[in-house]
């Protein structure tokens, strides 16, 4: 992975942290330590933001290579902002937090994180989890793309195959009425469509409707 990724952290105010609360605390202590770890492993941290309305707009004048969100259990509305805000440019997102609850590890990965870390957050972890992160992503982008890539062949495939049936009908029709051969009545179709900047199939099309009209 390159040393110059740049990475976009979500997390919450840490200067309004109450010192009195030991769990604010630790979630300040491991915010920092987070982001301590990205830059010694030589990473470009471009910035820290809030999870808030804004999200979406401020991506996409940063455009990260990778969004890290930085929350705890409670912090589920900073997750939403986030996928929303990556919807329509997807990137890798990887969750660092304390909650072990499985059940929010699976609704975090069907919403579309990369990789959810629990805990035991520590220096030397913390490249090797975003290069798993960035590879998985790019692996399901690859898989993304080849099946909207097979998607789009599949329709070609059924629109060429119903073109197909209607210039067959329309040559059969040329054929019944005008006793013509099916290689003549093809030529007949290309040429009217030459003729008039059409495509074969819409020239049939069109000759297929007036026929259902006089019928």
């Amino acid at each position: 992975m390159d040393k110059a990724l740049r990475i976009v952290v979500i997390a919450p105010d840490l200067a309004w942290t109450d010192r009195k609360d030991e769990h604010s605390l630790r979630q300040a202590e491991r915010s920092r330590s987070l982001r301590i770890g990205l830059l010694e492993n030589g990473f470009n941290l471009i910035a820290v933001l809030p999870a808030d309305v804004f999200l979406t707009e401020r991506l996409n004048q940063l455009q990260p290579d990778m969004v890290i969100v930085d929350a705890e259990s409670e912090a589920r509305d900073a997750l939403e902002h986030v996928v929303s805000a990556t919807r329509d440019a997807r990137r890798p997102i990887v969750m660092f937090t304390n909650d072990s609850d499985t059940s929010n590890v699976k609704a975090a990965v069907a919403a579309g994180v990369t990789a959810y870390i629990v805990a035991g957050l520590s220096t030397d972890r913390i490249r090797p989890i975003l290069d798993v992160a960035m590879a998985r992503f790019q692996h399901e982008q690859a898989l993304r793309q080849e099946l909207a890539d097979t998607k789009t062949e599949l329709s070609e495939l059924s629109t060429e195959l119903q073109d197909r049936k209607v210039i067959d009908r329309a040559k059969g029709l040329l054929m019944q009425r005008q006793a013509l051969s099916e290689q003549a009545a093809y030529a007949k179709l290309r040429k009217t469509a030459m003729d008039k900047g059409l495509k074969v199939v819409e020239v049939a099309q069109r000759m297929l409707d007036v026929a259902d009209l006089l019928s």
